[in-house]
């Protein structure tokens, strides 16, 4: 497989901007693989009109009409199957999936969490780091297993917070780090840079002391 031929499928919940970010860096040529599916667990999605306009094809389902997680989750990734990629990218995707799902994708799905995890996995970031008066926030690309936010880091962003800062201007600032995390990492994959081997995350097929870290210039490095 070349890196065009490599598939990628992107699940949302909103806007979708991490998938616009990586929409734009394969047009302009910063991003190998090709988009072939965008999901969403909401019909309502702004992100889908945004692919459909994009000739991108989309798949919604209506958590209603399943009788539990686990049915409407595999239900979606019957849809997402059907694409073939050979990443699935949850860029804003606000849903947890049920486990027998991420073990199915195991070393195929990845996440992007606006935390330098292992802290604040979960919601409200922003609000816990400035809580516990941290110096320095960021953004973190993992992937997906069944514990929440808890699967091997592939690479980090930081971002030094500043003083007056609040959730909302903190997440302003970090928003863009995260699109280039989210591109480089989704590049790194699909050029066969980076990838999950018994558990670990390889770079250039040696495994991984500590994440990767995103450099001024949205290259990768090691740390």
């Amino acid at each position: 497989m070349t890196s065009n031929e490599f598939r990628i499928a992107v699940l949302i919940s909103g806007r979708g901007s991490n998938m616009r970010a990586l929409l734009d860096a394969r047009r302009e040529g910063r991003l190998a693989g090709n988009i072939v599916l965008v999901g969403s667990n909401r019909r309502g999605a702004a992100g889908l009109a945004v692919a459909e306009a994009e000739g991108i094809p989309t798949a919604s389902l209506d958590a209603a009409a399943y009788t539990d997680r686990a049915a409407y989750d595999r239900a979606l990734f019957e849809r997402v199957a059907a694409a073939r990629p050979d990443l699935v990218v949850l860029a804003g995707f606000m849903r947890i999936l049920d486990p027998a799902v991420v073990a199915a994708w195991e070393g195929r799905m990845i996440n992007i969490h606006p935390s330098l995890l292992p802290k604040y996995p979960g919601l409200h970031t922003h609000e816990r780091a400035l809580a516990a008066g941290d110096a320095l926030h960021g953004a973190s690309v993992h992937y997906v297993t069944a514990e929440l936010d808890g699967g091997p880091v592939i690479a980090q962003a930081e971002l030094a917070v500043r003083a007056g800062d609040t959730p909302a201007s903190l997440a302003e600032r970090l928003l863009p780090r995260e699109h280039r995390l989210l591109v480089a990492c989704v590049d790194a994959i699909a050029r066969g840079h980076v990838r999950l081997r018994d558990g670990r995350v390889e770079h250039d097929a040696k495994p991984l002391a500590a994440p990767l870290q995103l450099a001024s210039d949205s290259r990768l490095h090691e740390r």
